[in-house]
C-alpha cells in the first residue's frame, strides 16, 4: 500500500477510532462536500479489506458505475497502485490486494436482484442516501460472513429520508458507527477556494452540504433572487464569443414556456421570452402552431440549439422534421438543476430582460413543498422555471462554473 499524504485531525481521528476496534457492522461518514471524507473512507476500505480473507467476496456500489468510477475506483488506483489494484466495468469486477470484489450500480437493471444471492464480506457503497431502500437492505442481508462490514459516505439529505430516520436516528440500536465530516475540517483545502465553494452553494443546499445539516426544504426556491438585480433594461456588454439558444418548457394545457437566451463568459442573459397557457387563453395549440411561436421568437438570431424537456416526444419530432434547428433534449435532473440555478444567480451569472415578465413573476412565487416528505417543489407556477432549469443545467454550468 502506498504510503499515504499527511492526515487531518478529523481523519487522523478516524483512523486512531478504527485502529482502537471502534469500527462497527455498519459505518458510515457523512457531511459536506469537500470535507475529505471519500478519500479516508477509500484509506480505510483498502487497509480494513487486506487484512480480511482472500477467498470471500466483497462488493463496491454507487447510484451508477459510473459515478463509482469517478468518485472511487479512479481514486482507489492512485490509493493502492495499479499493481494492487484492477478494475474492469464491462464485466463488473475489481481485484484488490488479491481479494475480487464485484462493482454494481444501484440504478442499473436488477441491481437488488444481482446481489440477492450473494454472500459477502464486505461493502462499500458511495452516496449512500441515492440508493434505494430495498437495496440498501437486501445488501445488509448479504452481509452475513464473521465480522462483515460496511462502509458508506454520504451527502446529508432530507431529515424524513429513509437512512436517516431507519439507520442514523437508531443508531443506538444498531451496530452502527457514524462520523461527521465538514468542509472546515479539511485544512489542505485553499482557503480561497473554501471561501468561493461557500458562496455558491445557497438555501437548502448550503445548509446540507457546506455546514452538512440534514434539513428540509422549505419557502421560496430561490430566496436568492432580486428583481433590482437580476433584471434589467439593456443587454450587459459582450464578452467572448456568444452563443445564443432557446430553452423550452413544453406544454399542451398547461403553459408552454420557451427563453431565449445569450450565453457568453460573463453571463447567460435571457433576452425575450415566448409564454402560452392553453388553460388560461382555453384555446389549444397544436405542435405545429408551438413551432411557429419558435421561429418568431429566434428570429433575427443565429440558435445554436433549442434546450427542450425530454419528455416532449411529438414537439421535438416536429422541430427535427422542419430542420431548421438543432434540438437537445434537457438535463432534467430537478435537485441538480435547482443548486446549478441557485448558484448562478448567486453569482450574479443569470440575468433577465424585464420584458420576460413570466420568468419574473414566477421566480417571485416558485416553492418547495413543505407538505412532502421528499424534496419536491409546488407543481405550479413553475413553467419558465424548469425550462431556465434546463438550460443552467445542459448548457451555461459549463462555460459559466
Amino acid at each position: 500500500m502506498r504510503k499515504y499524504r499527511k492526515l487531518t485531525e478529523k481523519q487522523n481521528l478516524l483512523m486512531q477510532i478504527a485502529k482502537n476496534d471502534g469500527l462497527r457492522r455498519i459505518n458510515i461518514l457523512h457531511g459536506s462536500v469537500r470535507s475529505g471524507k471519500t478519500w479516508i473512507s477509500l484509506v480505510l476500505w483498502c487497509i480494513w479489506i487486506r487484512n480480511m480473507p482472500q477467498d470471500k467476496s466483497y462488493l463496491m456500489t454507487a447510484k451508477t458505475l459510473t459515478t463509482l468510477k469517478r468518485n472511487c475506483l479512479d481514486l482507489l488506483e492512485g490509493l493502492a497502485g495499479r499493481n494492487n489494484f484492477k478494475y474492469s466495468l464491462s464485466k463488473k469486477e475489481a481485484t484488490l490486494y488479491g481479494r475480487k470484489i464485484y462493482l454494481e450500480g444501484v440504478n442499473d437493471a436488477g441491481a437488488e436482484s444481482k446481489i440477492r444471492g450473494m454472500t459477502l464480506q464486505g461493502a462499500y457503497c458511495d452516496e449512500v442516501t441515492l440508493f434505494t431502500e430495498e437495496f440498501f437492505s437486501m445488501l445488509l442481508s448479504r452481509l452475513s460472513e464473521p465480522s462483515a462490514k460496511l462502509f458508506g459516505t454520504t451527502n446529508p439529505d432530507n431529515p424524513n429520508h429513509w437512512f436517516k430516520v431507519n439507520y442514523i436516528d437508531r443508531r443506538d440500536e444498531l451496530d452502527f458507527f457514524l462520523m461527521e465530516f465538514l468542509i472546515d475540517d479539511n485544512s489542505f483545502l485553499d482557503e480561497q477556494y473554501v471561501k468561493q465553494l461557500k458562496q455558491e452553494y445557497t438555501g437548502v443546499f448550503y445548509k446540507r452540504f457546506i455546514l452538512g445539516e440534514w434539513c428540509s426544504a422549505e419557502g421560496l426556491v430561490y430566496p436568492m433572487f432580486d428583481e433590482a438585480v437580476h433584471t434589467v433594461d439593456d443587454q450587459p456588454e459582450e464578452k467572448g464569443a456568444a452563443e445564443y439558444y432557446i430553452s423550452i418548457d413544453y406544454g399542451t394545457l398547461n403553459p408552454c414556456s420557451m427563453g431565449l437566451w445569450r450565453l457568453d463568459d460573463c453571463c447567460a442573459f435571457r433576452i425575450r421570452e415566448s409564454y402560452y397557457s392553453g388553460k388560461h387563453s382555453k384555446v389549444l395549440l397544436t405542435d405545429e402552431e408551438y413551432y411557429m411561436k419558435l421561429v418568431e421568437l429566434a428570429r433575427g438570431y443565429d440558435i445554436k440549439a433549442v434546450i427542450i424537456d425530454p419528455s416532449a416526444a411529438s414537439f421535438i419530432a416536429t422541430i427535427r422534421r422542419h430542420g431548421e434547428f438543432n434540438v437537445r433534449k434537457a438535463d432534467n435532473n430537478v435537485l441538480n438543476g435547482i443548486r446549478i440555478t441557485g448558484t448562478l444567480l448567486q453569482s450574479g451569472k443569470l440575468l433577465i430582460h424585464k420584458s420576460c415578465k413570466d420568468a419574473i413573476r414566477e421566480f417571485g412565487v416558485y416553492s418547495w413543498d413543505e407538505q412532502s416528505e421528499e424534496d419536491r417543489v409546488v407543481k405550479e407556477f413553475d413553467h419558465a422555471m424548469d425550462d431556465i432549469r434546463y438550460f443552467c443545467t445542459t448548457v451555461a454550468q459549463k462555460r459559466l462554473l
